[in-house]
């Protein structure tokens, strides 16, 4: 990129000036168009991608946890049962987990715009085959379609912007990123339970797929390719290993929570699968990175600050999913609100980290990122020390207050650590270090979610036992989950203070830009 500008500036007549040359930058370098006062400027193209990314993103994100209050309908109106509507989550986390480590090969491999097309065109046919569905079965592999189209997306939208924007903006770039990956799944419920208040279940798709198609239309339209491909070959049993281990990872811990009821399959099995299959996969790309050849670099792993960063992004995401999927459990089942009121509790907790995005990547691109993450962390610590101590009297208003400090909080961390942990990678591992980050939010994800259910499942059965009454058992149960959470989060706490802002990456070392 240096040595394009460099040419261009020596082959200019002699007549033009420095401040000549410096007024007319190249249209396809960020980097080339700062001003005089140090501001980050992004091509017109560049802001058009990065903004179809963005929203085609959210639209997508926003389905992984859209069915949860929907299982109740589902059971009534498709003669099934809790633990078989429970697939409908498991199957999407499951094509997720094992899709997404796959995605450093295809970004590396292919084009920005086919890429995108592929992603749409997936997620666009998986919601009109969930809608059309008539039965379960149906629904279930148009859940397993959309979501092989979702996990295509997230790391496609992380490593454009990582080649496309300077360091010194990134914070402001992924404050806004942070609103798909946070508020995306908060807005789930509530969506949902707002559609399903008035309408169908089938409209939860109905409502979605014109969003999709526009998104897909605008992008095969407008979308620029961003990136330089190059030729690598796939390894398959890379790919079989990458199934095994992040897919038995997965499933085991979201069968923990359903192990009490009674679960088919032991969870322990596909979590030692899963655990072998791990051990496998990295000894494989271990072998496969020396040549360049690796499904996921590993690489990017020895760098500290991405480390630390993705194990506190690691720990966040089992926060905000395992708070997701409880709260609505403690406002119905212990409250007794209606799945409409459970999913607005959420709604303001998600606006508020919608709106403190793009504010606090503003801070991070001129303070840091610990004067952010240390508050942040704190204060999503006392949220669940406080929600230690709910009962089935407690009132919905402080549970409203405790969701809108935890969000506050967890707004905090992301952006800080999502720009550090991306913008500590080098530019040719950006593909691995996002594909990295999407494996441990899913994993996270789910191990949040297994662990927050069996915790709160296993203590409530016991305080029942001894007599608690129904809503009294439960409301122990949920305590006794968000003190486990409470002692697992203070490892964030600790790693906050470590968390530091990448170094600005040499020019000559960009990743290539057409």
């Amino acid at each position: 990129m240096t040595q394009r500008m460099s040419s261009r500036v020596s082959d200019a007549p002699p007549a033009t000036s420095a401040v000549e040359s410096a007024r007319e930058p190249s249209p396809t370098s960020g980097k080339q168009q700062r001003s005089s006062a140090g501001q980050d400027k992004l091509p017109a193209r560049d802001k058009l991608v990065i903004s179809l990314l963005m929203v085609s993103a959210f639209v997508v994100i926003l389905n992984e946890t859209i069915m949860g209050v929907a299982i109740p309908s589902l059971v009534r109106d498709l003669g099934i049962t809790v633990g078989a509507g429970q697939w409908l989550t498991t199957a999407f986390l499951l094509t997720m987990a094992v899709v997404i480590p796959v995605t450093g090969f295809l970004l590396q491999r292919f084009n920005t715009r086919p890429v995108f097309i592929t992603a749409m065109t997936l997620f666009s046919a998986g919601t009109l085959i969930a809608a059309l569905a008539p039965g379960f079965g149906v629904l279930v592999v148009g859940r397993v379609v959309q979501a092989s189209g979702t996990a295509i997306m997230m790391p496609l939208l992380m490593t454009t912007v990582l080649t496309l924007v300077p360091q010194s903006s990134r914070g402001r770039i992924m404050g806004n990123i942070s609103i798909v990956i946070s508020v995306a799944p908060a807005l789930g419920p509530t969506i949902s339970g707002a559609i399903l208040s008035v309408l169908d279940w089938r409209w939860m798709f109905w409502l979605v797929l014109p969003i999709a198609l526009t998104a897909l239309t605008i992008g095969a339209v407008k979308m620029q390719n961003v990136t330089t491909p190059r030729a690598s070959a796939i390894d398959v049993l890379s790919v079989i290993l990458s199934a095994l281990a992040f897919g038995g990872i997965v499933y085991g811990l979201s069968q923990l929570g359903a192990s009490s009821t009674g679960s088919a399959l032991p969870p322990w099995l596909p979590l030692v699968v899963g655990v072998v299959g791990l051990g496998l996969f990295v000894w494989r790309q271990l072998r496969l990175q020396k040549r360049d050849a690796a499904l996921l670099d590993l690489r990017v792993f020895t760098s500290a600050n991405f480390t630390i960063s993705i194990i506190a992004i690691a720990i966040a995401m089992m926060a905000l999913f395992g708070t997701i999927i409880l709260l609505p459990i403690y406002v119905q089942n212990v409250l007794g609100m209606t799945p409409f009121v459970s999913g607005l509790i959420l709604l303001p907790g998600g606006l508020t980290m919608g709106l403190l995005g793009p504010v606090i990547g503003r801070i991070y691109d001129r303070r840091g990122p610990r004067v952010l993450l240390v508050p942040g962390t704190f204060l999503v610590s006392i949220v669940f020390w406080s929600l230690t101590q709910v009962t089935e009297t407690t009132p919905i208003l402080l549970i409203l207050a405790a969701h809108v400090v935890l969000s506050i909080g967890l707004a905090l961390m992301f952006t800080p650590l999502l720009t550090s942990a991306l913008g500590s990678v080098k530019p040719k591992l950006y593909s691995h270090g996002s594909a990295v980050f999407g494996t441990a939010q899913q994993l996270a994800g789910a191990a949040g979610t297994a662990l927050f259910i069996s915790v709160m499942t296993i203590r409530s059965t016991v305080l029942a036992g001894e007599g608690a009454v129904p809503e009294a058992a439960l409301a122990g149960g949920i305590r006794s989950a968000f003190m486990y959470g409470a002692f697992i989060f203070l490892l964030a706490i600790v790693a906050s203070f470590f968390v530091r802002a990448p170094q600005e990456t040499d020019d000559d070392e960009q990743a290539p830009v057409h």
